[in-house]
């Protein structure tokens, strides 16, 4: 270490807090999400519409005790006053494990909504940490006499949150260095809860600086041959994670100003350095997060929608592919001697695999597994990755997957990153022994894409009723609906009626 480096690192005069923490705070505490905007318009719509959308997804899981197992008190006969409610369940709990409860749920089933960019997340997973919260204050604000806050507040920080999570996503890539994307989860709930707690702007600063020297979480548990089902309650974890940090810190617990640019401890030296590609050309001092665009509202305007399948989104459009194809090939399985996807760099990436495939979380994150069971059924549902299904059918879905051949298509992935497009096209066709061949069916939107909003919506709103049916009778479901129907009056809804809505006997 030179004398100029030992200066550096040993100094103890205490810094300003870095900049990112510092531009994270102030658009939490000071951007005005403006109703009178066309854009913003479409973020409170879009926010409505994904509100429905996660907590649907949460009540889905419930059908499935792998998720059902991890929720609930931590000690069986624990009490929370003004506990925060766990949708489609009684449980009332602590905000911290109500956050986590309400993460792993909206998680679980990989069926909410998703962005893609330099790294890949699921920004509706800080609805755990948002909704849990938000409850709890409101309860708590109730029973001393002071107003709750309001759906509008939920909203808000959904949106907020997207936008931390998305924006940073855009030109940052964790998973090149191995590191799991629910740190963003971690990092835009801390700042999103912070507000909702109504924290002066050094304490949400000193939040956010813990949620970065937390220590974060690989990828190992979503990649072969180590995939299981920690990656299903992993964004859980780290939305409850940061409504823990965020009560240390109302706590008076000091902030760590340095937490990103440390020489030699901080994030950018110890995580962010060491095996990027994009930054070992780049100078030490240049190694740190690049900013496309400052935050607004965009990534809530152009979030994606998991709305067909329960599926990894890189797959999405293969599967409506299969979909397509499978009235071509149904009776014809045996001849089939080739079938070719074409698809991005980071389906390949992420999702291409061969060999055993031994839990539904590895299933529900294999290309050639998402292509084959639509190929043969006409459909992809959360059931067809369970142990029992996968038990009676692996013989037909894998003789399908040694047939598949996976190519990049160089245009895909140019798209895939354009920022006009953003497409996550995949493109099958078949081949048979006989040497005739399929039309090659190509999608390059899927139908959750802000592209196909109009075919969308209608399918996301069949999807949140759908949801409903599987914990609430028919006249709870419709109060439910006509509520999420209406923004102003949603808008305006106490958060703890809302909650109270979801909660069963």
């Amino acid at each position: 270490m030179s004398s100029v480096d030992r200066v550096t690192v040993e100094s103890n005069v205490r810094p300003e807090y870095d900049t990112e923490i510092q531009k994270i705070a102030d658009y939490v505490l000071d951007y005005s999400i403006d109703k009178d905007s066309e854009n913003s318009e479409d973020a409170w719509n879009t926010a409505r519409y994904c509100l429905m959308d996660t907590l649907g997804c949460g009540l889905l899981a419930l059908r499935f005790p792998e998720c059902t197992k991890h929720l609930g008190p931590t000690c069986a006969d624990q009490i929370t006053l003004n506990g925060a409610r766990v949708p489609g369940t009684s449980y009332r709990l602590d905000p911290i494990k109500a956050a986590f409860d309400i993460g792993a749920m909206v998680r679980w089933l990989d069926y909410n909504d998703t962005w893609l960019a330099a790294e890949w997340g699921h920004p509706s997973d800080n609805l755990g940490g948002i909704l849990a919260v938000a409850d709890y204050i409101s309860q708590q604000n109730i029973s001393q006499g002071y107003a709750p806050l309001i759906m509008k507040d939920v909203l808000e920080a959904m949106i907020m949150a997207h936008e931390i999570q998305g924006v940073i996503a855009l030109e940052n890539s964790f998973n090149r260095v191995g590191l799991d994307h629910v740190f963003l989860v971690k990092l835009a709930s801390t700042a999103v809860v912070a507000k909702l707690y109504d924290l002066p702007r050094e304490r949400i600063m000193a939040a956010i600086s813990q949620a970065i020297v937390d220590g974060q979480a690989l990828r190992t548990y979503r990649h072969a041959p180590n995939a299981g089902s920690r990656k299903s309650w992993a964004a859980g974890d780290a939305t409850s994670r940061a409504v823990r940090l965020v009560d240390i810190t109302r706590r008076g617990e000091m902030g760590i100003p340095g937490a990103l640019t440390a020489p030699q401890w901080g994030f950018y030296d110890v995580l962010f350095s060491h095996t990027n590609a994009d930054l070992a050309t780049k100078p030490e001092n240049e190694r740190q997060f690049t900013f496309q665009r400052e935050f607004g509202s965009y990534v809530m305007e152009n979030i994606l929608f998991k709305l067909s399948f329960p599926a990894e989104f890189h797959a999405q459009t293969a599967c409506e592919a299969a979909v397509i194809l499978h009235p071509r090939i149904e009776d014809n399985i045996d001849n089939i001697e080739k079938i070719v996807i074409n698809t991005h760099e980071s389906a390949i990436r992420i999702i291409s695999k061969e060999g055993t495939l031994d839990n539904p979380a590895d299933r529900d994150h294999c290309l050639q597994y998402m292509v084959a069971v639509p190929l043969l059924t006409g459909d992809l549902m959360a059931e067809n990755y369970e142990d029992d299904y996968h038990a009676q059918h692996h013989i037909f879905i894998d003789g399908l997957r040694r047939k598949m051949v996976v190519e990049e298509d160089p245009h895909y992935s140019k798209d895939y990153h354009d920022p006009d497009k953003r497409s996550i096209a995949n493109a099958i066709q078949i081949f048979f022994k006989d040497g005739t061949s399929t039309d090659k069916v190509a999608v390059e939107y899927p139908i959750g894409h802000k592209r196909r909003r109009a075919e969308g919506i209608p399918v996301l709103e069949a999807k949140f009723q759908a949801s409903l049916a599987t914990r609430f009778i028919s006249s709870r479901c419709d109060e439910i609906v006509a509520l999420c129907n209406d923004q102003d009056q949603l808008e305006q809804t106490p958060v703890n009626e809302f909650m109270a809505l979801f909660v069963t006997n």
